[in-house]
């Protein structure tokens, strides 16, 4: 398995700091970062900036958010970070979900499987280096009237991977059949089936295997020294992951809860989905299982954690995205090393 972490510029402190624990983490052998861009800082900014201070790690928007860019941006982004990089820059695309992209940024959500499998159309005519011409449901290239059809003047570039982060059945089917890797999340090898069915799906659809698809899965990372330091830590993280299931989306649509239903804890995921939406913050935590934090993540002593990368690692996880706890820049760098030396020695 390779290795990978997600950094936003205010993650941790300031920005200085998490470009500390970018470069640190180069040395420590990291093969990739990611970027996040949810509703704080965008992802093609420190991108550009980590293009200069790096020489060896791959770098991914994790994700550039579709509806708030056109395809060509996005192309001319993409194209743009890899030349600043040396070809180091993986393009992750995601659809967000309503309450960003349309309650932040004002602009429709619907039909997001149409505008992601249209975009990642445009986008590579658009790294081919042929004029941009293009008649979709959701884009239309050029517009009618005066205009004519455009190529981008960067040099082509069609071999630029995308990765999409997928959740919903029909996506996850898109992702299998036209991306080069797979961003996931709210991950159980156990029920891993509730993603691999749709991913394989889409691969069987375009002469694809699962070989073909860079499946990358994230997780937090702690090594606790004993088992009531375990049962402390699990203890902590039920009010974020009860936030995931009730408070992340809308109301109406929240992918995490979907994903945690498929995965078999609909009853529970609904549960906390109402108790959250109430109001009842506290008691919607109260619902969470410690087997729903432990199964999702990477959380326990060092025997703990190696065996769960085995597990991972049987399950067909071939890029582990790390996310490592601590309360300062050196303890995560720290866990980060410790979980990196272990990925390797697992294999």
């Amino acid at each position: 398995m390779r290795t990978a972490t997600t950094v936003e510029a205010v993650a941790h402190g300031t920005w200085s700091e998490t470009l500390d624990f970018v470069l640190e983490a180069e040395k420590l052998g990291l093969d990739i970062c990611w970027v996040a861009e949810a509703w704080g800082s965008d992802a093609p900014s420190p991108l550009g900036y980590l293009a200069a201070r790096t020489s060896r790690l791959l770098l991914g928007s994790g994700i550039i958010q579709i509806g708030t860019r056109t395809p060509p941006l996005i192309a001319m982004t993409a194209m743009t970070l890899t030349q600043l990089s040396g070809g180091r820059f993986l393009l992750g695309l995601g659809s967000s979900g309503p309450q960003v992209i349309e309650g932040l940024h004002g602009v429709p959500f619907a039909r997001p499987l149409a505008r992601m499998r249209e975009a990642i159309e445009v986008i590579r005519l658009a790294f081919s280096g042929e004029k941009i011409t293009y008649s979709g449901s959701q884009f239309q290239i050029p517009r009618p009237g005066e205009t004519r059809p455009m190529r981008l003047s960067l040099p082509a570039n069609p071999g630029i991977p995308i990765y999409i982060a997928s959740m919903s059945p029909r996506m996850l089917e898109l992702t299998g059949n036209v991306a080069d890797g797979w961003l996931g999340t709210s991950f159980v090898p156990e029920g891993s089936a509730a993603y691999f069915e749709h991913l394989d799906r889409g691969l069987a659809a375009a002469g694809r295997s699962r070989g073909d698809l860079d499946v990358c899965q994230g997780a937090e990372v702690a090594f606790l020294d004993d088992e009531d330091k375990v049962a402390a830590h699990v203890a902590s993280r039920k009010k974020e992951l009860a936030f995931s299931l009730g408070g992340m989306g809308s109301a109406r649509t929240n992918f995490y809860n979907n994903a945690y239903s498929r995965q078999g804890w609909s009853q529970v995921a609904a549960q906390i989905h109402a108790r959250w939406q109430a109001g009842d913050r506290d008691g919607a935590a109260g619902l969470v299982t410690d087997e729903m934090v432990l199964g999702t993540t990477l959380i326990g002593t060092e025997q703990m954690v190696r065996e769960r990368l085995r597990v991972w690692r049987d399950a067909g996880v071939s890029t582990v995205r790390l996310y490592p706890a601590g309360d300062t820049l050196g303890h995560r760098l720290d866990t980060l090393g410790r979980a990196i030396d272990m990925v390797k020695a697992i294999g």
